[in-house]
């Protein structure tokens, strides 16, 4: 006779009854949501009521996010192969732009970090190609085009195609822009130079270190002291959070350089070694900004040459752009939601402007766009006061700026480098599951091998082999099948395959086709066998949507998909779950007593067989055969180990008794979890 947990509890006291297990229906919640610290009705708009309402916190805002952009945007840019004025060029005519066309209202555009790979090899190739006298304008050329191909993006409302990449090669192909910003930027702040690929200049960082210019190694050395030191410092005093880094950085660095009389040529000696130092390791910047406008060269666009760099620029930077403004959503206290189409055409746009007049191209940045919401910005006119901030600084005090030490901004892009590829990353993407840390770690050694495109191009392939290896058909990636019904008030959506990152965009499609029809929508993934970690984050993303207009967005039929680990938004698979087997054989008057040992432990119940047999000793002596009943027991690893201990320790010293653990495979891992198993713990016994 066999019994299961509702025959069980249908015999039990109600003081002992359990409590049902917890529901794994929508796992995705359980993930902490950003906090929503304002009203949701009528959040500020940047419109001219907006302006009039908002002018005071928009801009202390603009001018806080001015101290920190105005070095980054410098330094951004002389990384690049750029004139320093270039960064400036973009974070002003990117303030304007996107205030007029994007719907973005705290999203800050401009230079960022995360293209400067793309945009020193253009100016690299080009010099190659073109002779280096002609490299700059066109790469300005190469800007121009790049930004009508996002306008091309934004009319074609390709703005969704950011949730096609897979998460992990996303981060691995920004991890490795991290270690190669680091690369090329620390002989920089050493004061020394380099130039090669990533993997060589990764190569001859010792030979930097052993060469370094003392001098300008103090400078860079101050430099990353305050740069990492300083959030450290801010957990202990949390005055220092409204201090702006760079800003302690630069308001060093340049007394230091003044110290050091880096504005004139001359030697100096330490330890028998003679150093020079001049003007060169300083910022140049022009008096007039007028005089440095720079119109682009187009002739780059007649070869594949110029092409290639165009769409780097514009495939590369439209992702992180979106990403960006995907990010900023969903830290914004008011929960706006960005259009996204709309704000790729404001980059554009942006794009062929700040081209056109000699400026590197812009992105939404992530950072500055952190700093602005957290200085209390309300609408988009604080992107505007920022530029604004930046262009009267630069056209009226252009001599302070020449002041400012290379190694100093090389020491920020060098930290800016660190955030990208830090170990946290690392660890962070183990936790969601070991085949994502194979994903970012290969996209990651793939960019640094050969390039951008490349890299995620591989990354993606990489991604695809392990979706195969799990036993996902390429029919599930190009013809999805899903079924839809209307059920109790909801769109039921069911995806009849597997749930991967090639077809969530059909996936995606249905999703807000529903929530644009103002329906609830419950997900049944219980027909797909393998549900990805991209499909998984990006459902996240849409929940906090459906929550935002006040609907639902459910996520049903994950009871029996076993997580690639423990992390809420890990992949998950269908299939047999691996458990343990008990088997007690005792004499029959040991049934109730055993049964009731085991039940008190958590099993979801049991099975009982009544049997007979004969052990060693009574086949040596010839003995009879006994009357035994056999137990049966499925319960997980942790549950079977207590047993264990208790028969061990209460009914074998006693006793008579055989027992056996074995582990086997079940269909149906949540008939057999005790009752207070918490989902979390679900899966880590399904992966043990």
């Amino acid at each position: 006779m066999a019994f299961g947990r509702q025959a069980l509890e249908l015999h039990l006291p109600e003081t002992s009854k359990p409590t049902p297990p917890p529901r794994m229906e929508t796992p995705l919640s359980q993930t902490p949501q950003p906090p929503s610290s304002a009203p949701a009705e009528d959040p500020p708009r940047g419109n001219l009521a907006g302006f009039r309402a908002h002018w005071r916190s928009d801009l202390f805002s603009g001018f806080l996010v001015f101290l920190i952009a105005l070095p980054l945007c410098l330094g951004i840019a002389l990384a690049s192969g750029y004139p320093a004025i270039a960064g400036i060029f973009s974070a002003v005519v990117g303030a304007v732009i996107s205030t007029v066309i994007s719907n973005s209202e705290l999203t800050i555009k401009g230079p960022a970090a995360g293209l400067i790979v793309i945009a020193f090899g253009a100016i690299t190739e080009l010099g190659e190609v073109y002779g280096p006298e002609r490299a700059y304008q066109l790469a300005l050329g190469v800007g121009v085009a790049a930004g009508a191909l996002q306008i091309l993006f934004a009319i074609m409302r390709t703005g969704i195609l950011g949730d096609f990449f897979p998460t992990s090669a996303v981060h691995g192909m920004l991890a490795a822009i991290g270690v190669i910003i680091i690369a090329k930027q620390l002989p920089v702040s050493l004061g020394t130079s380099g130039k090669g690929e990533p993997l060589e200049l990764l190569a001859e960082i010792p030979h930097h270190f052993a060469n370094m210019n003392p001098a300008i190694a103090a400078i860079g050395g101050l430099s990353l002291f305050v740069l990492f030191g300083l959030p450290l410092l801010r957990k202990r005093l949390p005055w220092t959070q409204k201090i702006p880094a760079p800003m302690v950085v630069i308001a060093l660095a340049i007394p230091l350089g003044i110290a050091l009389d880096l504005s004139h040529e001359h030697t100096y000696t330490l330890f028998s070694h003679e150093y020079s130092v001049d003007d060169h390791f300083l910022v140049s910047v022009p008096n007039s900004l007028l005089g440095a406008i720079t119109t682009p060269d187009f002739a780059a666009l007649k070869s594949m040459i110029g092409w290639k760099w165009a769409i780097m620029y514009a495939l590369v930077g439209s992702l992180e752009s979106l990403l960006s403004a995907k990010a900023v959503d969903m830290l914004d206290p008011y929960k706006r939601k960005t259009n996204l189409d709309r704000d790729m055409l404001g980059v554009g746009v942006g794009n062929v402007v700040v081209s056109l007049i000699g400026g590197i191209p812009m992105i939404s940045e992530i950072v500055r766009s952190k700093a602005n919401i957290d200085n209390g910005a309300k609408t988009r006119f604080g992107n505007l006061w920022h530029g604004v901030f930046l262009l009267a600084f630069v056209a009226l005090l252009p001599g302070l700026i020449h002041r400012i030490p290379l190694a100093a901004l090389s020491a920020m892009l060098v930290y800016t480098g660190f955030r990208l590829a830090s170990p946290s990353e690392f660890r962070h993407v183990l936790e969601i599951g070991r085949e994502q840390l194979v994903i970012f770690v290969g996209t990651l050694i793939a960019v640094l091998a050969t390039d951008l495109l490349i890299g995620i191009a591989i990354g993606i392939a990489l991604k695809g082999v392990i979706h195969i290896y799990n036993g996902v058909p390429l029919s599930a990636v190009f013809k999805p099948r899903f079924e839809e019904q209307l059920r109790g008030g909801a769109r039921v959506i069911q995806p009849l395959q597997q749930a991967v990152f090639g077809n969530w965009l059909q996936l995606r499609r249905r999703i807000v086709t529903a929530l644009a029809a103002n329906e609830s929508v419950v997900v049944d993934l219980s027909a797909s066998t393998l549900v990805d970690h991209t499909t998984m984050d990006h459902l996240q993303e849409l929940e906090r949507q459906f929550q935002q207009a006040g609907l639902s967005l459910e996520i049903t039929g994950l009871d029996e998909h076993l997580g690639f680990s423990e992390h809420p938004l890990s992949a998950r698979r269908a299939g047999l779950a691996r458990i343990r087997r008990i088997t007690i054989v005792a004499e029959p008057a040991l049934e109730a007593r055993l049964r009731a040992a085991m039940v008190e432990l958590g099993a979801s119940g049991y099975t009982a067989i009544p049997a007979h047999g004969i052990g060693r000793r009574g086949l040596e002596e010839n003995g009879e055969v006994a009357e035994v009943v056999r137990l049966e027991f499925l319960a997980p690893p942790e549950l079977a180990e207590r047993a264990l201990v208790l028969l061990r320790s209460e009914i074998m010293t006693e006793h008579h008794v055989t027992v056996c653990i074995e582990t086997v495979e079940v269909a149906r891992l949540s008939q057999f979890l005790p009752a207070s198993l918490s989902p979390r713990e679900l899966a880590a016994t399904a992966s043990d």
